[in-house]
C-alpha cells in the first residue's frame, strides 16, 4: 500500500470510530419521561359546581426520583377558587420517575387540571 492509501484508510478508520462513539453516546443518553401511575381528581368546589362554573388550573411541579410530587405551584388558572383543590389533588399523584441513562432523576412538569360539569 502506498502512503496515500494508508492515509485514506487511517482517516476512514478514525471517522468510523467517531461515528460509532457518537451513536453509542446517543443510545446511552436515552431519556424516559415521567409517567403518572396514580392520579387523583380534584374535588370540585361545591359553590362553583352548584353555579355551573367550569375552569382549568395549570399546575407546575417537580417529580422526584421516587415519583412523588414536590413543590406544586399554580402556573395559571381560569378562576382562583379552583386553585387549592387542584394543588390538593396533584400532591396525591404518583409517577414512574423520569430516567436519564437508566438513573431516576428529578423532572419538572406542568399539567392542566380541568373542572368540568358531568354531562
Amino acid at each position: 500500500m502506498n502512503q496515500s492509501s494508508l492515509s485514506r484508510l487511517a482517516t476512514f478508520a478514525a471517522l468510523t470510530i467517531v461515528i460509532a462513539f457518537a451513536g453509542a453516546t446517543t443510545a446511552r443518553a436515552a431519556t424516559e419521561q415521567a409517567v403518572p401511575v396514580r392520579m387523583v381528581a380534584p374535588v370540585y368546589p361545591y359553590e362553583l359546581k352548584r353555579d355551573g362554573i367550569t375552569g382549568v388550573v395549570s399546575v407546575v411541579f417537580d417529580v422526584d426520583e421516587k415519583g412523588d410530587v414536590q413543590d406544586p405551584k399554580v402556573q395559571k388558572s381560569s378562576n382562583p377558587k379552583f386553585e387549592q383543590a387542584a394543588l390538593d389533588a396533584i400532591v396525591k399523584w404518583k409517577f414512574k420517575p423520569c430516567r436519564k441513562d437508566g438513573v431516576a432523576t428529578i423532572t419538572r412538569l406542568a399539567i392542566p387540571l380541568q373542572f368540568k360539569l358531568d354531562e
